[in-house]
């Protein structure tokens, strides 16, 4: 991509953020800031089918083989007051729901 290229997609997509964030319509915005409305929305369609271009569904054959966890493996929780909890991947199901239902309620 070309240096011109790449601050104009820069640019919009600053544009495009800042207005979403504004909370005003795209009228608005553009008419607040000397923009054309018409090429704002081009411009916003454009950089939301490169944002919708770049995943690409991955589906594994089958037979595929399982991995399974190496030793010392943990599985990381993160509760909603902000903390985590990290248990090997042996821990007991049952004994994890208990002490994920003491933690929550102590938030």
């Amino acid at each position: 991509m070309r240096q011109r290229s790449k601050r104009a997609w820069t640019k919009w997509r600053k544009l495009v953020t800042e207005q979403a964030r504004s909370g005003q319509s795209v009228a608005a915005y553009c008419r607040e800031r000397g923009l054309c409305a018409p090429h704002f929305y081009v411009w916003k369609k454009r950089l939301r089918e490169a944002e919708t271009a770049r995943f690409v569904e991955v589906q594994l054959a089958q037979g595929e083989m399982e991995t399974k966890p190496g030793p010392g493996a943990a599985i990381e929780v993160r509760l909603g007051n902000g903390r985590s909890l990290v248990v090997g991947t042996e821990f007991d199901a049952g004994h994890l729901r208990a002490l994920l239902a003491v933690l929550e309620t102590q938030a």
